[in-house]
């Protein structure tokens, strides 16, 4: 039998723990750089097995798990997030979160799950392939500066060959692995913006600077930054999230802040986002005599996904549509962000998606929502995918 064919088999064996793995990290989810108890379970879950765990790695709780074959070879890495989102679970599954206000609302208990028995599976049959092979169990993925960068400064990852991860995603069938080489994911910044001017009464405008006019002003104006100051051809996204102005109906206040993101997919177009931005606060200072104070954050870079690597996953996998994948695809990048961006930044490797949506529900709630639900047969399709990927590339 074909070492394929045995990991596959053992993992087949596994499925209904992957599943039940799942659900008890879905009932217990943990906010970002607050994973203490989701990071011990990991811990605990290699205890006994012939491996090296580093652990607390990085700015949280990240572990290092470094699987050692017969023989030295080649290092290949495999990512899986474990952090959730403070989101109140609307979902009608009876493993609901049992943590009021958190969530795993984008996939990372089903990363975590499959990525626990892959190791496993892989532990098995270490006496049958050469090389090491490490599992990086991250933290803190949604929430900057994100648990992947400092992983990656620790220098523990600097002998990798190549790395690889995957993202659930609802909104593709169950059975679809879809594929981005190049720019895949967006980079991402956020900002804050403060509006100080003179408040006074509703009645008197005449008497004030109002900072919420002028607030409004900056939400129009920041959307010429794309349709005014960015190649059409481009990808970029501002967005306004937070307008925060609390008051009476006689009261105009004398300061707004306002919150939101800049995304895009390319890396030339984070610079002068930002000039656009400074631009326009300072012409909302002159027009309403008011004093802004931009707090602008570079966050997670864009994701790119190397082509020779993304090339060799598209050829090993499409050797298994048929049997547990049912089409390999290419599809369009996201405007998301991710962190896994700083691995790719120092190794080769790419970022998998692969498909979950749920049986029989035509238009899936979409990660991040509080109804957010997967098929759990992408567990066993996930953790088969990677552990093909990772067989073949160890032998190069």
């Amino acid at each position: 039998m074909e070492l394929k064919d045995k990991l596959f088999r053992k993992l087949e064996d596994k499925k209904q723990d992957m599943i039940e793995t799942r659900r008890f990290l879905h009932e217990n989810p943990e906010l970002s750089f607050e994973e203490h108890n989701t990071a011990k379970f990991i811990e605990d879950f290699y205890h006994d097995k012939d491996v090296k765990v580093i652990n607390n790695m990085g700015n949280g709780y990240g572990i290092i798990v470094e699987i050692s074959g017969k023989g030295p070879g080649r290092v290949i890495g495999l990512r899986a997030d474990f952090d959730a989102l403070p989101i109140e679970e609307e979902a009608d599954v009876p493993f609901k979160s049992k943590n009021e206000g958190v969530m795993h609302a984008c996939g990372h208990d089903v990363h975590t799950a499959y990525m626990l028995h892959l190791g496993e599976a892989l532990i098995d049959l270490k006496e049958e392939w050469s090389g090491t092979i490490k599992l990086i169990h991250q933290h803190a993925e949604e929430v900057p500066p994100g648990g992947a960068k400092s992983i990656v400064e620790s220098g523990m990852l600097d002998d990798l060959d190549e790395i690889y991860g995957i993202h659930i995603f609802p909104a593709f069938d169950t059975g679809t692995i879809a594929l981005v080489p190049g720019n895949a994911m967006a980079g991402r910044s956020n900002f804050t913006l403060t509006i100080q001017g003179s408040g006074g009464h509703g009645a008197m405008p005449h008497t004030t600077h109002d900072a919420l006019v002028a607030g409004s002003y900056f939400v129009t104006e920041s959307q010429t930054i794309v349709s005014r100051r960015m190649d059409p051809n481009d990808s970029v996204v501002v967005s306004i999230t937070v307008f925060d102005a609390p008051g009476g109906f006689n009261v105009i206040q004398d300061k707004v802040v306002l919150r939101g993101t800049v995304r895009y997919l390319d890396e030339d177009n984070k610079e002068p986002a930002y000039e656009a931005m400074k631009k326009i606060t300072r012409g909302i200072e002159t027009s309403f005599d008011v004093e802004c104070t931009l707090d602008y954050l570079y966050d997670y870079p864009v994701t790119y996904n190397h082509p020779r690597e993304t090339q060799y996953v598209e050829d090993i996998l499409k050797k298994s549509v048929g049997s547990y994948i049912d089409e390999v695809i290419h599809s369009k990048p996201f405007s998301g962000s991710e962190d896994f961006s700083y691995y790719l930044e120092k190794i080769p490797g790419t970022f998998i998606n692969v498909g979950a949506k749920p049986e029989g529900m035509k238009e899936p709630y979409p990660n991040h929502h509080p109804k957010f639900l997967i098929n759990e047969d992408s567990l066993l399709i996930s953790a088969k995918t990677l552990g093909e990927v990772v067989l073949d590339r160890l032998e190069g």
